[in-house]
Parts: structure tokens; C-alpha cells; sequence
């Protein structure tokens, strides 16, 4: 094999794509700073124990593992940057109102998530902290849609459940973490057969009510449907009154609910969300509230927020077109130089691109179109012209 064949799922991110992915972090974190939120930028190495705790073994698996030459002890690459943001919010600012933070950077994962995914996504997220209310909710969902109009993505659909619905049915059963996660899977995949198996020793009404939920998925008629065929205990009936008071908030998106969907990690605590839209293998964007997340670092901070992947993102959003640059010759010696590089300079400070095109060659770029060209004009002086 040679040298140069890079990991399965890792990928070198060339011109084009990367000066897409750019321009969407740049509009990403500008819609963010928008709102309020403040950029933080968590280390991509911690010890292992700080990224897991509380984040159950989904992320656990996802995680790369190695030891530090310095201690000794157990480091992890992250999986995902919530856990961070949490810790940075409870032990380093450590504020007593609410706090709106947001980053982006490379997260890794020990396997694809699903096929033809990337094990390196440039996690995009935003959070916000200290308030319980709904209004949280609609401010995160609404800033996520807000992110994907300024990436120009179009046709979007916000697909929402609860995960209180699934642990209220399966309160006090002692479903171990195994058999928990295969029965999320289940329900994900609208198995029933699968379900029933899983769901066998049951008490008879929590068997009715996790196949009830498979059926639960589609527009707002879901909702009064849940009400009916769902036991009215006052867990379910606080998460169906807040999807609907939610769902009616939401402004530019379809919105559809899937009652049984869980996929995603498994600190959600409360209402989540997909974002979705045509063109995109799966949700762009998932959120919801984790209210749990920080209490492992000592602080039960109530919590609620997004992340997509802007890597992927790219494969949707419209593309950007090439950047107008001015092509200009290269002297190195005499007066004429001395200009030339004045003029340049200027032409730079202004913010334009100038290629200078070297002796002997032309310039090879994809990402710049030498619309213009910087020429001696009919008095002498270096001036810019059409091409």
C-alpha cells in the first residue's frame, strides 16, 4: 500500500472545497455573533474522563485513545464538543445568568456514523445556558435556521421529539444499557418485530406504547394522535404541550415529529430536533436540550442547543462564485518595480487579489477569477483594466 493513501473515511480537503467550507464557517459564526453568542475554542485532546462522563457509551466507542508521555494517564481526541463547552461553562466562566457560546472545529470519530461519512466533521455548534424556559428552545432552533438560510440552504424541514417520552414508558423497568440501546434502534427503524421481541417481558401497556410510537411520525395531527393512544402521565403530557407550543414557533421550516426518533447522543434531556432538506443523506442539523450535561462537572446547569457538520453542509449550500482578482506582472528591479509594488500594495489594502504572474509561467489557480489586469495606461501610470 503506498504511503501516500490516506485512512479509510479521512480525506484531504482541496482549493474549492475549502474555500466553500471557509466562506460557511465566516457566515456560521457571523449569524451566531448575531444573536449574542461568544466564541469559544476548546482543546481537541483531554484527558479521557472529562470527555466521557455523563456522555454515555455511544460517545465512548466514537472516541480515539491514547496515552500522555507527560502523566501517563488516559487522553481523548473529541467525538463531539458539547461536553467541553459544558465544562467550560461550569468550572472556567463559572456565570451566573445566562451564557451563549458557540465554536467550530474538527471533531473525530473512530468510525463513520453512517455511510460515506467523513471521521473527521468540522463541528459547527451554538449553546445556550442558565435558563429552563421553552424560550431557550425556540431561540437555539430558531438560530439553527437562521444558519442554514445564511448558507443559502433552501427547503428545510424540522423534524421534532421528546426524549422524555421513551424514558417515562420504560421508567423502572431496569433496561440495561445494551438492550436500551437496541430498543432506540428499533424504534428509530420503526422495526416491530424487533421491538416486540425486545419489549417481551413488559408489563402489556408499555409493550402498546412503544408500538404506538412507531407509528407516531408525520405532520401536527401526531401530536393529538400521541394524546390519545400514550398513557396520560404527567411527564408525556408536559412533553406533547411543549412540542406544540414549540413547533408553532418555528418560522420558515416545514415542521413534522417522529415521536420515536432517538438517534443522535444520548445526553438529550428533553425536546429534540432534526433539521433536514433535500439533497442531505440525513438530518444537517441536530439539537435539543440536555439540561444533565454539566452535572458531572458539579454545576446542573439547564442547557439547550445545535451542531452540524460543515463539511457536509457544503454538499447542499449553494455554491459561492470565485473570488474577482487582478492579474498583474512580476519586475523585480528600476523604477518600474518600485511602482508596480506601490500599486500592488494599494490594490491589497483595499482588498483585492492580485496575482502576480511569475517569469516564465502563468498562474494555476481554480479558486480566483483574473477578471482584471494591472497595466501601464496611455499616461504611464500602473492602472487596473478589464480583461
Amino acid at each position: 500500500m503506498s504511503a501516500w493513501v490516506l485512512p479509510d473515511h479521512i480525506a484531504d480537503v482541496l482549493p474549492s472545497e475549502a474555500r466553500h467550507i471557509e466562506e460557511l464557517r465566516r457566515e456560521l459564526l457571523d449569524t451566531a455573533r448575531g444573536y449574542g453568542y461568544e466564541l469559544v475554542m476548546p482543546p481537541m485532546l483531554e484527558h479521557l474522563e472529562s470527555l466521557l462522563t455523563g456522555t454515555g457509551e455511544a460517545l465512548d466507542l466514537q472516541t480515539f485513545k491514547l496515552v500522555d508521555q507527560l502523566s501517563g494517564r488516559m487522553l481523548g481526541l473529541r467525538a463531539d464538543t458539547t461536553p467541553q463547552v459544558a465544562r467550560i461553562d461550569a468550572h472556567l466562566l463559572n456565570r451566573q445568568g445566562i451564557t451563549r457560546l458557540c465554536y467550530c472545529g474538527p471533531v473525530l470519530h473512530t468510525r463513520p456514523d453512517r455511510p460515506h461519512a467523513t471521521r473527521e466533521p468540522l463541528q459547527f455548534g451554538a449553546e445556550i445556558y442558565g435558563h429552563a424556559g421553552l424560550e431557550a428552545d425556540v431561540e437555539a432552533l430558531q438560530l439553527a435556521l437562521d444558519c442554514l438560510k445564511a448558507t443559502k440552504v433552501e427547503a428545510l424541514t424540522v423534524d421534532m421529539a421528546d426524549a422524555r417520552i421513551v424514558r417515562s414508558l420504560l421508567s423502572g423497568l431496569g433496561v440495561d444499557a445494551a438492550r436500551l440501546e437496541r430498543l432506540h434502534a428499533a424504534l428509530a427503524t420503526k422495526d416491530a418485530t424487533e421491538l416486540a421481541s425486545l419489549a417481551k417481558d413488559f408489563p402489556a401497556a408499555t409493550q402498546q406504547a412503544l408500538q404506538a410510537l412507531i407509528t407516531l411520525y408525520g405532520d401536527a395531527k401526531v401530536l393529538a394522535e400521541a394524546a390519545k393512544v400514550l398513557p396520560r402521565t404527567p411527564v408525556i403530557q408536559q412533553a406533547l404541550e411543549q412540542l406544540q407550543w414549540l413547533s408553532g414557533r418555528v418560522q420558515g421550516a416545514r415542521v413534522t415529529f417522529d415521536l420515536a426518533d432517538l438517534r443522535g447522543y444520548a445526553y438529550y434531556s428533553g425536546v429534540r430536533f432534526g433539521i433536514y432538506t433535500p439533497g442531505a443523506s440525513d438530518a444537517l442539523v441536530r439539537g435539543g436540550r440536555y439540561d444533565e450535561v454539566g452535572a458531572v462537572f458539579g454545576r446542573n446547569r439547564p442547557a439547550v442547543g445545535f451542531s452540524l457538520d460543515v463539511r457536509e453542509l457544503v454538499g447542499v449550500a449553494a455554491q459561492r462564485p470565485l473570488k474577482a482578482a487582478i492579474r498583474a506582472p512580476w519586475l523585480d528591479a528600476g523604477p518600474d518595480a518600485a511602482e508596480l509594488r506601490t500599486a500592488i500594495a494599494g490594490l491589497r489594502r483595499e482588498g483585492e487579489t492580485v496575482v502576480c504572474v511569475l517569469p516564465g509561467h502563468e498562474s494555476e489557480v481554480d479558486e480566483f477569477h483574473c477578471d482584471r489586469e494591472l497595466a501601464r495606461d496611455a499616461a504611464g501610470r500602473w492602472a487596473v483594466r478589464a480583461l
